[in-house]
Formats: structure tokens, sequence, C-alpha cells
């Protein structure tokens, strides 16, 4: 089974190969907390990107090693790409831009960003 994550308008997408999560983290960092994330990450090797490379928006802030990834047509932010603290690659998929993903039925892990 899969599931995609996506901008409102469709431009950038990741396919995740796996079942949805029962579980979303949120963080209070300065980034996360202004745009209201729920994140699960996935292993790189199980996502599949598609996005124009003209479209793909990124930004990053403190360390720089998350890539936060927006549609530069409608401004939704659907990934992240980063390294995990383990130094292998991952994706950070927004729940909130996944379509099938039932939100409210999440187990909700809090992590204080705001602190690291």
């Amino acid at each position: 089974m899969s599931y995609t994550t996506s901008c409102h308008c469709g431009t950038i997408s990741a396919t995740v190969d796996g079942d949805l999560p029962a579980s979303g983290m949120t963080c209070n960092c300065s980034m996360c907390r202004r745009k209201g994330t729920i994140l699960h990450f996935v292993p790189a090797s199980e996502a599949v990107i598609d996005a124009p490379a003209d479209k793909l928006g990124d930004y990053t802030f403190n360390r720089q090693t998350i890539h936060h990834h927006f549609c530069t047509d409608c401004g939704c932010t659907p990934f992240a790409l980063g390294t995990g603290p383990d130094g292998r690659e991952m994706v950070a998929v927004n729940l909130r831009c996944v379509p099938e993903c039932d939100i409210d039925a999440l187990e909700i892990n809090r992590v204080d960003g705001a602190s690291f």
C-alpha cells in the first residue's frame, strides 16, 4: 500500500511506500509552530519525490540540516528532506497534506523543538 502527500495545487508531491501511520509528531520550534505541521518520518528509500525543480522551493534554518520544501505556486509544504539522527536520509511527511489521513484519529507525539 502507499499514500501521497501533496501541495494544494498538486504540483509537488511525495509518494510513500507503506501504510498510513497511526501517529504523527508536532513540534513547537519556530517553523513548525507557525506552519502547524503534523510530521511522520520515513526513510528516503521509501518515498518517491515528484516535483519539477523550478516549482520546488527550499528553506533551511538553524542547523541547516532539514530542507523544508514548498510549492512555489501555492505555498503548501507537503514534505521536508533531511538526515535523521542516525545519519540516514529521511523524508518528513506533513500528514496534513495527505488527503486520506484522518488527522483527528492520529496519536500525537509532541516534541520540544524550541529547546534544540
